[in-house]
């Protein structure tokens, strides 16, 4: 379990650095130039493998089961999850309502897996995660003002963004059952 906790709290550190400890990330920069981007990075890699050493080592007990239900509204938040991605980076209508797609989307995803898994690790990761996501959302929205939205999308990025997220979550769905972990219930 401190494996996951040492993740998490790295996790938390290398993306917050920049809008907490902005002299901090400075400095860095400074000193190392374009390759402070690479410490971030590496930091962040490094925090994914301790989660995942540490989610996969530790002991955990069930407070719930999957059922159907579950599995389906799991599916459901991925696949918008991954649609919040996509409207990120191609600005989709969407990011005319939403100022931070991409964190929602990643919102999603760790509520998807709180869901479907209910075990306490699960639960801990997962809600660690979360509770980041929409941690950054409020640091950002305080510090950047009111939101401009961007003009909307033409109806052929819209299809591409849909086509995009379905063809994104029908590869994570393969990588999944790949690994023995069938997210549809089976």
């Amino acid at each position: 379990m401190t494996v996951l906790v040492l993740g998490l709290t790295l996790w938390w550190s290398a993306h917050l650095t920049k809008r907490l400890a902005p002299a901090l990330r400075a400095s860095l920069t400074e000193r190392l130039g374009d390759r402070s981007n690479g410490v971030f990075a590496l930091a962040i890699l490094a925090s994914v493998v301790l989660m995942v050493i540490g989610y996969r080592g530790a002991e955990t007990s069930y407070l719930w089961t999957k059922t159907a239900a579950l599995v389906g509204i799991n599916n459901l938040l991925v696949l918008l999850g991954f649609y919040m991605f996509a409207a990120s980076g191609a600005k989709l209508r969407v990011t005319r309502f939403i100022r931070h797609p991409q964190l929602v989307g990643f919102s999603l995803w760790a509520l998807a897996h709180i869901l479907v898994n209910g075990d306490i690790v699960s639960l801990m990761l997962f809600a660690g995660l979360l509770t980041w996501a929409v941690f950054e959302m409020v640091i950002i929205t305080a510090q950047d003002g009111p939101y401009e939205p961007p003009a909307p999308a033409p109806v052929r990025k819209e299809v591409t963004g849909i086509i995009a997220a379905l063809g994104l979550f029908a590869i994570v769905a393969g990588i999944h059952i790949w690994l023995g972990y069938n997210p549809f219930g089976g």
